[in-house]
């Protein structure tokens, strides 16, 4: 039932461009997949693995960079750049990752932050690589079989394209026996290791993709926004991230998937107040957290219960 509702549901966001000719509809579209797929990416290492990583910032930025400078720099292509972004992030995690993870979930918290806050510091202060505060402007728009993506529509079908098949590797991963594993880890991690697994490669391996995945993400969106600059690693973006994450219910993929594409879409529903805008977004965040404080995943889990409880009466 849940398969065949995404199914639906990634149709229905695939004809987007055929519904509707607005250049803003379809890139507040283009920024909602985007956000999702950098949303379940954090879900995997923060929901199922049970760390709350805010390295996820500095992976994105890398990512970022990584595709641009492929591109501007290197003479690459979009597609190389995107590539270098997953594999420079998936490297670095595992190097920066292996440390980390040896310390209490406290102290990870803190190293993950501080790596974001580095990288930010990077990407402002190595003005001959980045260009610092300039940052790389004018990046060209994809091309691939002879098609450019130079129009908001094209880009967004190449964005539902990314988006589709990254979701679909994130479902069947933590869906399969590795998934399960990730969540045996988060819940009780003395008793895996009693049962002779060894958490920290799986920890490793979900940071790791994790870090690759949100970093071809930042790289698809930076061509989105065609320019980077160390803006691109402000902290609002790792908030929005989390955001979905928390109010989908940290550990539920379909929930955090649903919560990305309603959440990246409500700020812009909500601009019939331009003064009070946020402020009204900032109340719903907080009254959905009163109600559902487990996010919507749990809150929908205890009604199932209630419901199975009252026809046991």
């Amino acid at each position: 039932m849940k398969l065949a509702t995404a199914l639906v549901a990634a149709l229905v966001l695939a004809a987007l461009p055929s519904i509707t000719s607005s250049n803003y509809i379809i890139g507040v579209g283009i920024s909602a997949l985007i956000f999702t797929v950098a949303a379940a990416a954090l879900n995997l290492v923060y929901g199922f693995a049970g760390l709350l990583s805010f390295a996820q910032l500095g992976f994105w930025g890398i990512g970022g960079y990584a595709a641009a400078l492929t591109v501007m720099t290197f003479g690459g292509s979009f597609w190389q750049g995107i590539l270098w972004a997953a594999l420079l992030n998936g490297a670095i995690a595992l190097l920066v990752g292996y440390p980390m993870l040896r310390t209490n979930r406290h102290a990870f918290v803190i190293s993950t932050l501080t790596f974001a806050l580095l990288v930010t510091l990077v990407a402002r202060d190595w003005v001959s690589l980045t260009r610092g505060p300039l940052g790389i402007p004018n990046l060209p728009p994809p091309h691939a079989f002879g098609l450019r993506f130079d129009t908001p529509a094209k880009f967004y079908w190449l964005v539902w394209v990314f988006t589709v098949t990254t979701i679909s590797f994130l479902y069947a991963l933590c869906s399969s026996r590795i998934g399960r594993t990730l969540v045996a880890i988060k819940q009780n991690e003395p008793l895996t290791r009693a049962q002779g697994i060894s958490p920290m490669p799986y920890k490793l391996a979900a940071f790791a993709l994790s870090a690759a995945i949100t970093g071809a993400a930042g790289g698809v969106y930076c061509f989105n926004l065609r320019i980077i600059d160390p803006t691109f690693l402000d902290f609002y973006y790792m908030q929005t991230f989390l955001i979905i994450v928390i109010i989908g219910g940290a550990g539920s993929f379909w929930a955090v998937i649903a919560s990305g594409m309603a959440l990246s879409a409500l700020p812009e529903v909500l601009r019939f107040s331009d003064d009070l805008r946020m402020i009204i977004y900032g109340v719903i965040l907080v009254a959905a957290m009163f109600v559902m404080p487990a996010g919507v995943a749990g809150w929908l889990h205890e009604r199932r219960l209630a419901s199975m409880r009252a026809a046991l009466r």
